[in-house]
C-alpha cells in the first residue's frame, strides 16, 4: 500500500539539531549489542544531533571524564559484527544511591546531553526511569551546590529516555524477542548438534545446563530447536513423580532404536517445593534408574559470546534506529519507552508497564501460580510450551482420538533448511490428532508416480537438525499430472494435503484449487507453509529458510571483510541468491553492513553505480577499510556481477582495489538456523491443528467423506506484521507478480533506507509503520502466535 507523503520523512527536516544523545550499555552483555550502538549513533549523527558513547554503563555516567565520549562515524566501523559491547558494561552499586545520580546529572548537563538510550535488562531500565523522574530536582540540587548555572534548570529541563532490552534470556515482558537472545540460541544449538553425534556414536545420554536463573526461554527453544527428550524450565515445575515418567520416556525411546537422550535444563529449573533441580541430580537419576552412560555439559558463557546472528543485528539495527527516532519525537510529557517487537513490527511500549509485568512474572513464580507466569511471559513463549508439550510427550495409543483422517504431507520447489522440522511437527501433530500421516516423496513428482507411504512418528526422529529436504523435493508443477495425482489421492484416500515448499508450492496450491471443478478428489482442505530461501511467496513477511541463508551471508561477508584486514583498501562485491527478489541481498546487506546493495525491485542505472563508487571512494579517503557491495542474481541483465566488478575496479583505481565473490548454493545448503527449525515447528503444527479443524467442519456424515471447495478450505499460512494468518491461496493471486515471481508488495524494502542511512547516505526513511505509543496489555493481537519474526 502507497504512503501517504505526510508519513514520510526527509533527510532535510529530520531535525535533530541542537540535542544531544547518549548512549550505554547496561547489566550483562548480549550479542547484537553493538549493532543497537552503532545505529544509535549513526542514525543520531545522520538527523544532525550530537552523539555520545557513555563507556562502563552507568558507572561511566557516575565518575565522568574520559569515559563519556563524543561518538563520530568512523568510530562504530568495523564493531556491527563483534559480539558483547565494545562500550563496555559494568554494574554499578554507586548509581543506586541519590548521590551516584547526582554525580551522573552533573556529567550530563555539562555535556548538554538530556536525551539517553540505555541498552540492557529491566533493572538498568528501571534505574534510568527513576533518574528520569528524579531529573528536576537533582538540577535544582546541583543549582543549590553551585556547581551548574541556574539557566541550566531550564535549558536542559527534561530527561528523556528510550530503552532496547538487550538480555540472552529473553525475560523482559511487552517484546517478542530481546536483542541477543536469537545469538544464544545459535550457540546452544551448535553445541547440542555436536553433543549429538558423540552421544550418538556411543549411545549416551547428555544432561545440557543452558542459563535462565528465571526465564526458561533458551532451555524451552534449544529442546524445540533440537528435539530434546525432556526439558526442566522454571515457568513449568514437573508434576511430583516426574523422574519415573522421564526415565520411562528415556527408556522407551532407546527401545525404539535412538540411541541417544538429551535433556535440557534452565539453570533456575525447580520443582513444585521451589527446590532446585540441578544437572548432577539428573545424571544420578539416569544412571540409578537405567543404568544409561550418562555425561553432564555446562554452557555458561559461552552463550553470551561469539558472533551476533544475523536476526540479532538487523533487530538491533531496526531497535536502534527507531530508538533515535523516539527521542526526537519525545515532549517533556512523554513516559519512558522501550522499543520492542511485536511479530515482525517495532512497537514502543511505556516502560515501566514493561518493568511491572516482568516483575509480576516473578511474583506470580514465587507464589507458585505457574500457569500465570507462563501467560504473563507472553503469547510467544505460551506457544513455544504448547508446542513443546504436543511434539515431545507421545500419548498412548488407546488415548489417541480415532479421526480415520488421511493427510498427506510433500515438499516442493527447492530444498530450503527446517523443511525437515516443518515435516517432524507436521507428522507428530496429525498423529496425535488422530490422523493416519503420509509421507510424498519428491514432490508432485513423486506424487503422481505413486511414491507415498505412511510414516509414524519415529520415522521423524532427530529430523528437526538437519538440512535440506529428506522427503526429497522437486519443482514439478502438479497441472500436468493432475489425473493421475486424482488417482493417487482415490487409491489412498487422502483427505487432506499439507505442502512446504516456495514459488512452486503456491502455484501448485492454485492449480489443485482450479481442478476441485474437474476432480471431487482436490476437493479437500489443504494448506501450504512458506519454505523458500529466496522469501519470495505472496501473503507471508517470512519464510522457512530465508534466516539459514542469511546466516551464510552474512558468516560469510565477515570472513571476506577479515580478509581485507591490515591490507589496502578493498572493495568486496557479492553476488546472491534469490531470482528476482531482492530480500537476501537487502536485508543480507542490513546485516553485514553493505555499502550499497542492486536489486530488482529498486531500478538502478549507470549514473547511480558511478554515485555509489564515488561515494565509496570518498569514505576510504577516510579511515574506512573494507567496503562491501551486494548485488541480487537478477537484479538487472546486462549491469552483471563482472560488470560492477569491473566498473569499481576501474573508477576506483588509485584509492581501492576490488573483489568479487558469488556466493551461489551454499545458501541454500548447512544445518538450519534456530529461528528457522522453531518457526517452522510452530507454523507446522498450527497448520495441522487448521486441517484438523476443517476435516471435522467438512465431514459429511451422511455419504461418509470429507468434501471442501471453499476459497478458505486451500490456504496459505504465513507471518503478516503482528500476525500468523491463513489466508485462501486464490485471493493472493491479484497481490502477485507470476512473471517476476514475487509478491507485488514487499514489507522489507522499507528496511533498504536503514541500510543507506546506516552507510552515510542521504535518502528518505518513510516512518509510517514507527510505534505510536502502545500498552502492554493490548500489545498482542489475539492470532499472533508467531515467537519471533524480522
Amino acid at each position: 500500500m502507497a504512503q501517504p507523503d505526510s508519513k514520510k520523512i526527509f533527510f532535510e527536516n529530520l531535525s535533530g539539531a541542537g540535542k544531544a544523545i547518549a548512549v550505554l550499555t547496561s547489566g550483562g552483555d548480549a550479542q547484537g549489542m553493538n549493532a543497537a550502538v552503532r545505529a544509535v549513533v549513526r542514525m543520531g549523527l545522520y538527523v544532525g544531533a550530537k552523539v555520545y558513547f557513555i563507556h562502563e554503563g552507568y558507572q561511566g555516567m557516575v565518575d565522568g571524564g574520559d569515559n563519556i565520549r563524543e561518538a563520530t562515524w568512523e568510530s562504530v566501523s568495523s564493531m556491527l559484527q563483534v559480539g558483547g559491547t565494545v562500550i563496555g558494561s559494568a554494574r554499578c552499586k554507586e548509581f543506586r544511591t541519590h548521590e551516584g545520580r547526582l554525580k551522573a546529572a552533573h556529567n550530563l548537563v555539562q555535556r548538554g546531553i538530556t536525551n539517553l538510550c540505555v541498552i540492557g535488562g529491566d533493572g538498568s531500565l528501571t534505574g534510568a526511569n527513576l533518574f528520569r523522574e528524579e531529573w528536576s530536582g537533582l538540577l535544582t540540587e546541583l543549582v543549590e551546590q553551585g556547581l551548574i548555572e541556574e539557566d541550566a534548570i531550564q535549558k536542559y529541563s527534561a530527561l528523556h529516555i528510550v530503552g532496547m532490552v538487550g538480555s540472552i534470556d529473553n525475560d523482559f515482558c511487552g517484546t517478542d524477542m530481546t536483542i541477543g537472545t536469537d545469538s544464544a540460541l545459535h550457540r546452544i544449538i551448535e553445541v547440542v548438534d555436536a553433543i549429538m553425534t558423540t552421544a550418538q556414536s556411543h549411545q549416551r545420554t547428555f544432561v545440557l545446563e543452558v542459563m535462565g536463573r528465571h526465564c526458561g526461554y533458551l532451555a524451552l527453544v534449544s529442546a524445540l530447536a533440537c528435539g530434546a527428550d525432556w526439558v526442566l524450565i522454571p515457568e513449568m515445575p514437573p508434576e511430583d513423580g516426574w523422574e519415573e515418567k522421564m526415565c520411562q520416556k528415556l527408556s522407551a525411546n532407546r527401545a525404539g532404536m535412538k540411541r541417544l537422550n538429551i535433556i535440557i535444563v534452565a539453570e533456575g529449573a525447580i520443582d513444585h517445593s521451589n527446590k532446585p533441580i540441578t544437572t548432577d541430580y539428573i545424571k544420578n537419576l539416569v544412571v540409578k534408574c537405567l543404568g544409561f552412560d550418562t555425561r553432564v555439559t555446562i554452557l555458561g558463557h559461552v552463550q553470551r559470546g561469539g558472533t551476533p546472528s544475523a536476526f540479532d543485528r538487523i533487530l538491533a539495527s531496526r531497535m536502534g534506529v527507531e530508538a533515535v527516532l523516539a527521542l526526537l519525537e519525545t515532549t517533556a510529557n512523554t513516559p519512558a519507552c522501550v522499543v520492542s517487537l511485536c511479530g515482525n513490527q517495532s512497537v514502543r511500549l511505556p516502560l515501566m508497564e514493561c518493568v511491572q509485568m516482568t516483575q509480576e512474572v516473578q511474583k506470580a513464580m514465587d507464589q507458585k501460580r505457574f500457569e500465570e507466569a507462563v501467560k504473563l511471559r507472553g503469547r510467544s513463549f505460551e506457544n513455544n510450551l504448547k508446542t513443546y508439550k504436543l511434539l515431545a510427550h507421545r500419548k498412548p495409543e488407546t488415548e489417541l482420538p480415532t479421526s480415520n483422517f488421511n493427510v498427506a504431507v510433500l515438499n516442493v520447489g527447492a530444498p530450503a533448511a527446517g523443511m525437515n522440522a516443518a515435516v517432524r511437527s507436521a507428522v507428530r501433530v496429525g498423529i496425535s490428532e488422530g490422523h493416519k500421516m503420509f509421507a510424498v516423496s519428491d514432490g508432485f513428482e513423486g506424487f503422481y508416480k505413486g511414491q507415498i507411504k505412511e510414516i509414524k512418528w519415529a520415522d521423524v526422529g532427530g529430523w528437526t537438525g538437519q538440512g535440506g529436504s529428506l522427503l526429497g523435493t522437486k519443482r514439478t508443477l502438479p497441472a500436468k499430472h493432475v489425473d493421475k495425482i486424482a488417482e493417487q489421492m482415490r487409491m489412498h484416500n487422502i483427505n487432506a494435503l499439507l505442502v512446504i515448499g516456495g514459488f512452486e508450492a503456491f502455484e501448485s496450491l492454485l492449480q489443485l484449487y482450479e481442478a476441485r471443478a474437474t476432480y471431487e478428489e482436490f476437493c479437500i482442505p489443504m494448506c501450504m507453509l512458506p519454505a523458500t530461501i529466496s522469501n519470495n511467496v505472496p501473503g507471508t513477511d517470512l519464510s522457512i529458510g530465508a534466516d539459514t541463508a542469511l546466516n551464510a551471508i552474512v558468516e560469510t561477508c565477515d570472513r571476506i571483510k577479515q580478509s581485507a584486514s591490515g591490507t589496502k583498501r578493498r572493495v568486496f562485491i557479492i553476488e546472491t541468491m534469490g531470482g528476482y527478489c531482492g530480500y537476501l541481498a537487502s536485508v543480507g546487506g542490513l546485516a553485514a553492513g553493505a555499502d550499497a546493495a542492486y536489486i530488482f525491485e529498486e531500478p538502478f542505472d549507470i549514473r547511480d553505480l558511478q554515485a555509489n563508487v564515488e561515494h565509496l571512494t570518498e569514505k576510504m579517503k577516510t579511515s574506512i577499510q573494507r567496503g562491501l557491495v551486494l548485488r541480487n542474481e537478477n537484479c538487472n541483465d546486462n549491469y552483471t556481477t563482472d560488470f560492477i566488478y569491473q566498473l569499481y575496479s576501474e573508477e576506483g583505481r588509485g584509492v581501492f582495489d576490488s573483489r568479487k565473490n558469488v556466493l551461489g548454493h551454499m545458501q541454500q545448503g548447512g544445518a538450519p538456523s534456530p529461528f528457522d527449525r522453531n518457526f517452522g515447528t510452530k507454523i507446522s503444527a498450527k497448520a495441522m491443528q487448521w486441517i484438523t479443524k476443517k476435516l471435522t467442519e467438512t465431514f459429511r456424515q451422511d455419504e461418509g467423506r470429507v468434501f471442501a471447495n471453499t476459497e478458505d478450505s486451500c490456504c496459505l499460512l504465513g507471518m503478516r506484521r503482528r500476525a500468523l494468518v491463513f489466508q485462501p491461496v486464490v485471493q493472493l493471486k491479484g497481490e502477485t507478480d507470476f512473471v517476476h515471481r514475487i509478491p507485488k508488495e514487499q514489507w522489507w524494502l522499507k528496511l533498504r533506507p536503514l541500510m543507506k542511512i546506516l552507510a552515510k547516505y542521504k535518502t528518505s526513511y518513510d516512518v509510517s509503520d514507527s510505534g505510536q505509543l502502545e500498552h502492554v496489555v493490548r500489545n498482542r493481537p489475539k492470532e499472533s502466535d508467531a515467537s519471533v519474526a524480522m
